[in-house]
């Protein structure tokens, strides 16, 4: 762990496109090589307060790919006056995000928690495309500082009661206001529904590499958050837990019927984050062994599945110049290949057989089912709209009349044909290698 750590501070001697590619996947590899190495139950590998167990390091890796692939993505970026300053950005990012998996106190989890938010805010920015870039900026800032705030006062009070803010050695006769300050920041960061209103705005306006990390990663940040702290109040979260997976099941529910009547592909992909991620919030407040571990690999799941379709609509977004579903149409006929990714993606996203989407959701669905029977209903509409705006965004971006706009498309370049490769293969081969998930039950 420490020749990883080594590797992503030694990025900042040489901030050189092809030196970040190679220094990225030799970490990939050995992030890979690490996972015979690391136990369940207790965090481990670096010192008292730094480590990694299996979902940390599932989240590491996952952090390095999408890294990687920004920067890939955003190849055009080599060419300009800001190529340095881009690199920069990703590699605080990757520094900030690296440190905050492998963090087991939770005073550092806040620290590089909110260190992560100023590199995401000056790419959006910076390479952001209008100028509401500016308010979808403060919108994320003040949502996610409005519920820090409390976070960091809740910290500090276990940090004077207890002595330390260790997750695995927290133990205090906790109160409900005390309960609200340390999930709300993590609430509102997955987002939850009512608090989610800052994530379409900071997906539209941020650049492809912007929406990658908000959707790959930034979001986990809160899922994986209520994770840790559900160590020490799980009696609270137990008896909570039907006031929040409720409003998580109706939201689930909303948002779906808000994706089916969207004109703007990211908005459609954005709000589809927010039903997923409604799953994964409940599936951590049942409390579940099943649950907890769902939710882990649709998060992982979601990461590259959503960070993917961002991609394709980027793709589409740089020939025709808009979003919309009324000017982009017809892209079967001028690119049948990237119809092939569309199609395994968007089937991904409504949780197709052998991808990892489907393995999460099922636990996740099993796990929900035996918390209530009630929640049958709304689970079921939830699936079922899956498929309802999965079908929507493919069918309509791929088949209909081609507008006047298609007389100057042209074809993707080998590049972007790799760089949605590069998303199905983990999304769809880690299926066939399932049994190595199973070895945490």
């Amino acid at each position: 762990m420490m020749i990883s750590i080594f590797m992503i501070l030694t990025l900042i001697l040489n901030i050189n496109y092809n030196m970040y590619y190679i220094m990225m996947v030799s970490l990939m590899f050995i992030f890979m090589g690490m996972i015979y190495m690391l136990p369940m139950n207790y965090m481990s590998m670096l010192s008292y307060s730094w480590g990694m167990d299996l979902i940390s390091w599932g989240f590491n890796l996952l952090l390095i790919l999408i890294i990687f692939l920004m920067v890939y993505s955003s190849y055009n970026y080599k060419y300009s006056n800001k190529s340095k300053e881009f690199i920069l950005m990703n590699f605080f990012l990757l520094l900030f995000l690296f440190f905050c998996f492998m963090s087991s106190s939770l005073f550092s989890y806040y620290i590089f928690f909110e260190s992560s938010l100023i590199p995401t805010l000056f790419l959006i920015f910076g390479w952001g495309y209008q100028p509401e870039r500016l308010m979808a900026g403060f919108y994320l800032i003040f949502y996610t500082l409005f519920a820090s705030l409390p976070l960091l006062l809740s910290i500090f009070y276990l940090i004077n009661m207890q002595g330390n803010s260790f997750f695995w050695l927290i133990d205090l006769n906790l109160n409900f206001y005390l309960f609200l300050c340390l999930i709300t920041a993590f609430l509102i960061k997955i987002p939850m529904f009512m608090f989610h209103f800052w994530l379409p705005k900071a997906h539209v306006e941020a650049p492809i590499s912007g929406s990658m990390i908000l959707a790959g990663l930034l979001l986990k940040l809160g899922g994986y958050g209520l994770i840790r702290v559900s160590l020490f109040l799980y009696d609270y979260m137990y008896i909570y837990s039907q006031y929040i997976n409720s409003l998580s099941l109706f939201g689930g529910l909303v948002c779906g019927l808000i994706c089916c009547m969207q004109l703007d592909m990211k908005v459609l992909v954005a709000y589809s984050s927010v039903c997923h991620m409604a799953l994964c919030i409940m599936g951590i407040f049942s409390l579940t062994y099943w649950g907890i571990l769902g939710s882990f690999i649709l998060m992982l799941a979601h990461g590259l599945c959503s960070s993917g379709l961002f991609c394709l609509v980027n793709i589409v977004y740089d020939r025709s110049g808009s979003r919309s579903f009324l000017l982009n149409k017809g892209y079967m006929i001028f690119m049948p290949s990237l119809c092939l990714f569309w199609f395994i993606l968007c089937s991904n996203n409504m949780g197709s057989p052998l991808s990892m989407n489907l393995f999460g959701e099922l636990m996740l669905i099993i796990c929900l089912l035996s918390w209530t029977t009630t929640s049958t209903f709304f689970l079921m509409s939830m699936s079922f709209l899956a498929c309802v705006y999965s079908m929507y965004l493919f069918s309509f971006v791929n088949h209909g009349y081609i507008s006047m706009y298609g007389l100057y498309l042209y074809n993707c370049s080998l590049r972007e044909y790799m760089l949605i490769f590069t998303h199905i293969v983990p999304l769809n081969m880690i299926g066939l290698k399932f049994n190595m998930f199973m070895f945490m039950i």
